[in-house]
């Protein structure tokens, strides 16, 4: 299949998807993005469709798919607000725990630039793959260029 075929086969079959993402998300703006995200994934991995199948489930299960992997980043990242603002309320530490924070970001700030995008991905909650594709790298180099802005971060705070 083509690459113009596929692009008018996909834009002719996205009447259904913003309902359906008004009806995950329930919210019109983020129902938007997640259309948005849900056509820029279909023609990134439009190699992954089989000819013949039914292209609007297609899209359908990329949409849930988006929609549940940013459920759980958002989750993570709530998790983990959570876990500061326990923290400073029952050990009283919000000032040190500012100051450590402040650390951590002036050293992740510090990064080359080489580990520094990859790295601020990754702690936002991207996977490994989706950085690599972001970043248009290989997953290998992404997995060893986080491993290293790791290793160079905790070096960093140590002192």
């Amino acid at each position: 299949m083509g690459t113009q075929e596929f692009n008018s086969l996909v834009l002719n079959n996205t009447d259904g998807l913003r309902p359906f993402a008004i009806s995950l998300t329930k919210d019109h703006e983020t129902a938007k993005d997640l259309c948005q995200e849900t056509l820029y994934k279909a023609f990134a991995y439009r190699d992954k469709y089989q000819p013949g199948t039914n292209i609007k489930a297609w899209l359908f299960t990329i949409m849930r798919n988006i929609f549940i992997n940013e459920y759980r980043r958002e989750g993570r990242k709530k998790m983990v607000m959570d876990t500061v603002k326990y923290s400073q309320s029952v050990y009283g530490l919000s000032s040190e725990i500012n100051v450590r924070l402040r650390e951590i970001n002036n050293s992740i700030h510090e990064l080359p630039a080489i580990f520094k995008t990859a790295c601020q991905l990754y702690l936002q909650g991207y996977k490994y793959h989706e950085i690599a594709v972001a970043l248009n790298e290989p997953i290998g180099t992404i997995k060893s260029r986080i491993h290293f802005a790791k290793k160079h971060l905790q070096k960093q705070v140590e002192r």
